[in-house]
């Protein structure tokens, strides 16, 4: 019988698993993501949501090889280590795969073959492979202090403008009705809901739809988003340069954020554009876990951890 994989896509917003036999999904379930295995509290908080999901998925006489890509893991390499062996008692897996989300975004868009992805959700982070597996990222540092242009960083800087807007820092936006209409609190007690919730990125991220939507009529959230897509610019390019692929390099973009259209991918395309050779995606990054669970000779390999 051919091994059956179990394949995480584990974000700072939802996990998501796909159980596959033979390539061909046959179950999935979904749970709340994790801050992120950097974070305090990382690798407790990636288990629990791991176990959620496979728990869904899987029966007592289910085995399969478990692959995750985790965010935070690139920045934790010792974190993903840990989370790896934490996995070790779970009924049916007979080999565990971690690496980071980033990683398995890069294999999913570009099937482990050399070129650019950028993986934007939540957080934002881009990495490129050469011919010869070197393997470069770029940001994906978290949203204190990086994550530039992701959802977080385009949710936060729309209630930086509506917090400004309300003291009278700065001119009229539309963003301060609809912040406290989206959470259901006044402007006054915003710093207290976000500072309380488990996953603050995450809740921060859940108006950045929000803010892409009122670019059409709002100057504020359309320079937002302007900024954003120069901020994912930089990214890229920056990777490119660090990476030494030449221009135009091969270059897909994934994540949830491309869900966000026009006012952020038009300057982000723009500003690409002599640099990269845009290709569709071949899949998402849970493709790119399941090609990773049983494919251990990909160019990707070296960052991923492996326990048999």
């Amino acid at each position: 019988m051919t091994d059956q994989v179990l394949a995480i896509d584990l974000g700072k917003t939802g996990c998501r698993g796909s159980l596959r036999l033979d390539g061909q999904q046959t179950r999935s379930a979904d749970a709340p993501g994790a801050p992120g295995l950097a974070n305090a509290g990382g690798v407790a908080a990636a288990e629990r949501a791991i176990r959620d999901v496979v728990a869904q998925i899987t029966t007592p006489t289910t085995t399969f090889t478990l692959s995750i890509g985790a965010a935070g893991a690139a920045a934790a390499p010792d974190a993903a280590a840990q989370l790896a062996r934490r996995l070790t008692d779970l009924p049916g897996a007979h080999g565990i795969a971690v690496t980071s989300d980033a990683v398995t975004a890069h294999a999913g868009a570009l099937g482990g073959a050399p070129g650019v992805v950028l993986a934007a959700g939540t957080g934002a982070v881009a990495t490129a492979v050469d011919a010869a597996g070197r393997f470069t990222r770029t940001d994906g540092w978290g949203s204190l202090l990086g994550d530039e242009g992701g959802g977080a960083w385009i949710g936060v800087e729309g209630l930086r403008a509506a917090l400004r807007c309300h003291d009278g820092r700065a001119a009229h936006t539309a963003l301060a009705a609809e912040a406290s209409a989206h959470y259901g609190v006044a402007l006054d007690d915003l710093p207290k809901h976000l500072g309380q919730h488990e996953n603050p990125a995450l809740l921060a991220a859940r108006f950045a739809p929000i803010v892409a939507a009122a670019a059409a009529t709002d100057d504020t959230a359309a320079a937002i988003m302007t900024a954003a897509g120069h901020a994912l610019a930089r990214t890229v390019l920056a990777t490119i340069d660090r990476s030494g692929i030449p221009s135009p390099a091969p270059f897909a973009i994934t994540g949830g954020l491309t869900n966000l259209g026009a006012p952020l991918l038009d300057p982000l395309r723009r500003a690409i554009a002599q640099r990269t050779d845009p290709r569709a995606p071949l899949g998402e990054p849970i493709d790119g876990a399941a090609l990773l669970a049983l494919d251990a000779g990909t160019v990707l390999e070296e960052m991923v951890v492996r326990i048999l």
